[in-house]
């Protein structure tokens, strides 16, 4: 374990550290080079977005940015609740939360989008926060102090699962210790560097909560 490592709360991406959005997006797009491709245009446009914008007009400026047409970001939208967590993540939260922890997810979408999303993980979580809600997308730090200041709890007592390798430096900007589930196999962005990183949800964590 990580010394002096003791957090009252664990803070986690949503659609990358939690649930399989990369296999949707593929689907829709109709396979993974446009998948890919398609989802490299929306991150772009979102890290450099500023204020908020809604979620389903980025989508749809990336789709078109890709060479896809309109119609894939209406499928995406059509399809959210198809959703599916990682295989071990219910697992997991089912862990954490017996342990006393508390769970909160801060994810790059819509209030609506975001709450569909944070429901097919199958554990209830104490914090829900979106870009929507907090004003701008990560790794901007208004998010993530958006979802400390609804915990109630100071940067220091609550771990950050980054899913996207952006959220590694925006999460530890803001003071909170970080590990990185990288199921994809991102590439780091430069800046603070995780205290571990898995290609598993149970891995990532394990690393520095152990038993």
């Amino acid at each position: 374990m990580e010394p002096g490592l003791n957090p009252r709360a664990v803070l986690f991406d949503l659609l990358t550290a939690l649930l399989d959005s990369w296999t949707l997006w593929d689907r829709v797009a109709g396979g993974e080079e446009a998948g890919r491709r398609w989802r490299a245009h929306y991150l772009e446009i979102t890290y450099g977005c500023g204020p908020y914008r809604p979620y389903e007009a980025l989508v749809a400026e990336a789709a078109a940015a890709a060479g896809l047409p309109q119609s894939v970001a209406e499928a995406l939208h059509a399809e959210w609740g198809r959703l599916e967590p990682w295989p071990e993540v219910p697992a997991v939260l089912a862990g954490l939360r017996a342990r006393g922890l508390r769970l909160g997810v801060v994810t790059n979408c819509s209030v609506a989008a975001g709450r569909r999303a944070a429901a097919r993980c199958g554990v209830p979580f104490d914090v829900v926060m979106t870009a929507e809600e907090a004003g701008f997308y990560k790794p901007r730090p208004e998010p993530y102090r958006a979802a400390l200041a609804a915990f109630g709890l100071p940067a220091g007592e609550v771990l950050f699962v980054a899913g996207s390798s952006a959220d590694v430096p925006g999460a530890a900007g803001v003071g909170m210790p970080v590990v990185w589930h990288n199921r994809v196999g991102l590439a780091a962005r430069p800046g603070a560097k995780p205290l571990h990183e898995a290609r598993r949800l149970d891995e990532a964590i394990a690393a520095v909560l152990p038993g």
